[in-house]
């Protein structure tokens, strides 16, 4: 069966790699996009063609009969669905969450490169979870009720910033960084996790989500964390090509990385030649959300912070001189960096990142 993959991003090229292997009975020649405007001319040895180019060549029964997967971010696929009935196509499909977090288990059971947190086996000891989710006062209301589990609880960000006030917690509360919120977004929840809350129950997890987006955790992925002794959770990787590098150069420029690249050597210059070799990889962390051990995400926050804050010495402009979250963009390179780097030390395990609207 003939499948046309929408989009020419990580999520596509993720989606691509994921249905060769498990569903090799469709038939992928191409990549599709809107545009080639911030788009490769190949993905994943697939040449990315318009859908203007192939609308041109594809009769009306053949458009009938293909089926489309819209593969990119969900804010945009109700624009794309639009423009395909424009162009004749029927047979469309969404990669939403779900779908995602099944293809990507899948095929990481059969790679083995990242463990699935759902292969795990539950036990009976359900661990003392802390999850922080952070979220602004500039946030567009979700267009879903969503009820978090009582370990959930919302932390508003960039508190300092404003009058108004939301949530149950709040990043201007005892040691923080509420004001820096504009270059580290979520991540000013993050710190205060770290200040504030990580010595309260040493043996429990804590853990980090972002208004829209927030790891897949049921109640019987909480008991594989004891029955595995789980360090630490984490969204599956997005796969980049040709290197996450390069896809981190449309989020940050030449300066900003050669900044973070020093303040790696300064800092953590046992970490130089991970940084070195990891960006060269092809697998990034996206979204610095994350559930870990106290022990795991203190450790993690001390380095983390530690570089950062001499990332914002080293830039220029300076961190206190610009708003642009490049900090926050930083950080997913440095989790990046860090799990992997520790990959063999720390038991890792993946599940689904839920992406709301």
């Amino acid at each position: 069966m003939k499948l046309i993959i929408y989009g020419a991003q990580g999520y596509a090229l993720g989606a691509y790699e994921a249905i060769k292997l498990l569903y090799p009975e469709y038939e992928m020649d191409f990549f599709m996009v809107t545009n080639l405007e911030g788009n490769s001319e190949s993905l994943g040895g697939l040449p990315v063609r318009t859908i203007y180019e192939v609308s041109s060549k594809l009769g009306i029964d053949d458009k009938k009969k293909t089926k489309v997967l819209i593969c990119t971010p969900v804010n945009v696929q109700d624009e794309i669905e639009k423009t395909l009935y424009s162009n004749g196509f029927e047979n469309i499909d969404r990669l939403d969450s779900a779908k995602w977090a099944s293809l990507m288990r899948g095929f990481h059971a059969e790679y083995g490169i990242f463990k699935n947190l759902s292969d795990m086996s539950a036990g009976d000891r359900m661990p003392q979870v802390f999850v922080y989710c952070a979220r602004s006062h500039k946030d567009r209301a979700l267009r879903e009720n969503i009820k978090f589990a009582d370990n959930i609880h919302y932390i508003q960000v960039g508190t300092d910033n404003t009058d108004i006030r939301i949530g149950e917690y709040f990043d201007n509360e005892g040691d923080n960084i509420s004001h820096k919120n504009p270059n580290y977004s979520e991540l000013t929840a993050l710190y205060w996790i770290w200040k504030n809350k990580l010595f309260e129950n040493k043996d429990g997890y804590y853990g980090l989500f972002q208004y829209r987006r927030i790891l897949e955790l049921g109640k019987e992925d909480f008991l594989r964390l004891c029955a595995n002794d789980v360090d630490a959770v984490l969204p599956y990787p997005m796969p980049y090509e040709p290197s996450i590098h390069a896809h981190h150069e449309r989020y940050l420029s030449q300066t900003d990385f050669e900044a973070l690249r020093k303040a790696v050597e300064t800092v953590s210059p046992d970490y130089l030649n991970d940084f070195d070799r990891i960006l060269k990889g092809r697998y990034l962390y996206n979204y610095n959300i994350i559930l870990a051990k106290n022990s795991v995400l203190r450790d993690y926050c001390s380095w983390l912070f530690h570089i950062l804050e001499r990332v914002e010495s080293l830039s220029e402009p300076k961190g206190w001189e610009r708003a642009d979250r490049y900090l926050g963009y930083m950080a997913e390179t440095l989790e990046t960096i860090y799990f992997i780097r520790n990959k063999d030390k720390l038991n890792i395990a993946h599940t689904g990142c839920k992406m709301l609207m």
